[in-house]
């Protein structure tokens, strides 16, 4: 069994890889920083001075090395316009966790419920209703799901707004302008965690000693709770801890459908600059809540392994 400082190190070792292709392929777009900041009238010999400015005229290697250093330290630059990349993101990030953080409870409770039901009632209206919505959920791409809860919640019905307004927090002014975005992000992980956790739940309850405790005649939540979810643990962690880097991916998308205050608009703004420092930062902070997910997962999972052979 890979031991949890190795696991850890190759994790590190892939952002890292993962760093390095952004700065590639930022590298690799067409158009300048230095042009996108300073405009299109911008002379050649501003250009140039700007470039200079921000390292750009230095190697590839080199930059991604002197900003990998600095990450190491805490500091992720400053972006393209001069602005303090730490202070952005002390902006940007916490309304993204809060809209993520929501939609992942959101999945995480109804995922449990519908799969442990759908585990419970093998036929019936369990299958006959939760096999095709599942299906056609966890198939729905998040900006579909955004779309179509406009058109049917707040353009058709009027019942909750599809723009969000920012408060003096720097989060949305309302809590019902959370509604429309989380479920824009919960729908599709709802639909494809279901399936797992009723896959998982399933698999378990055909071992051994979950049909001593049937016969002996225990009710079907203890059965459910204490003999076959314990088996199924691992599994369903590590569908919920895939689910937290859907989720924050697919609120990059939401967010700027819904105009909500968080890492979407930083990106956007970030991609047409050119910045590639800024964009490697969202990246980076993303991967390490990423990483932070698998670790509770891993040690979820070595708790529920706990005394088995």
């Amino acid at each position: 069994m890979i031991s949890f400082a190795r696991l850890l190190f190759r994790r590190i070792a892939l952002l890292i890889a993962l760093l390095a292709a952004v700065f590639v392929a930022m590298d690799l777009l067409p158009g300048k920083t230095a042009r996108a900041v300073l405009g299109r009238d911008a002379t050649p010999d501003r250009i140039a001075a700007k470039e200079h400015e921000l390292g750009l005229d230095r190697p590839l290697p080199a930059r991604f090395v002197a900003w990998i250093s600095g990450v190491a330290t805490g500091d992720f630059g400053r972006t393209a316009r001069g602005r303090s990349i730490n202070e952005l993101l002390a902006d940007k990030f916490p309304p993204t966790l809060l809209l993520g953080g929501v939609a992942l409870a959101l999945t995480v409770v109804a995922s449990l419920l519908l799969g442990a039901w759908w585990a419970a009632r093998t036929g019936g209206v369990a299958r006959g209703v939760l096999q095709p919505a599942t299906t056609v959920a966890a198939a729905v791409p998040e900006f579909v799901a955004a779309t179509l809860l406009i058109m049917v919640f707040s353009l058709a019905l009027g019942w909750l707004p599809a723009v969000t307004i920012t408060g003096r927090s720097g989060l949305p002014a309302s809590p019902e302008m959370l509604i429309l975005p989380v479920l824009a992000l919960a729908i599709p992980q709802t639909g494809w965690n279901t399936r797992v956790v009723r896959a998982a739940l399933a698999d378990a309850a055909r071992s051994p000693h979950v049909e001593s405790a049937v016969l002996e005649g225990l009710p079907v939540r203890t059965v459910l709770l204490r003999h076959v979810l314990p088996f199924a643990l691992p599994t369903i962690v590590a569908s919920f801890a895939t689910t937290v880097g859907m989720l924050l991916g697919g609120s990059l998308v939401v967010e700027t459908i819904f105009n909500y205050p968080g890492l979407g608009a930083l990106l956007a703004s970030s991609v047409a600059d050119r910045d590639t420092a800024l964009i490697a930062a969202v990246v980076a902070l993303s991967g390490l809540v990423i990483m932070v997910m698998l670790a509770v997962a891993d040690g979820i999972r070595a708790w529920s392994l706990r005394g088995r052979g």
